[in-house]
């Protein structure tokens, strides 16, 4: 099953998620449900990771299943930062 997310859509946390792969701060773990890293450190919300990874807007560098390699931002997730967020 694939799972859309519309720019428009997304909050001020996955928003710095993004941000935080843009900065080259954050990995992906290789997997069906690759979890986020942020500084080494596990990201709280791994299920907006998980979104974030299946609606393509980030995705992990070639791996391992299970290693961590570094995240990158998709053309639709730098699209995604340049969108003004509603207070």
């Amino acid at each position: 099953m694939t799972t859309t997310t519309e720019p428009h859509e997304l909050n001020r946390r996955a928003l710095a998620m993004l941000r935080a792969v843009a900065q080259g701060r954050a990995q992906l773990a290789c997997s069906a449900e690759p979890d986020l890293y942020i500084d080494g450190v596990p990201c709280c919300d791994q299920f907006t990771a998980h979104l974030l990874t299946h609606a393509g807007l980030i995705t992990p560098a070639t791996g391992r299943f299970g290693e961590l390699v570094p995240a990158t931002l998709s053309p639709a997730g730098t699209a995604a930062l340049s969108t003004p967020v509603a207070a």
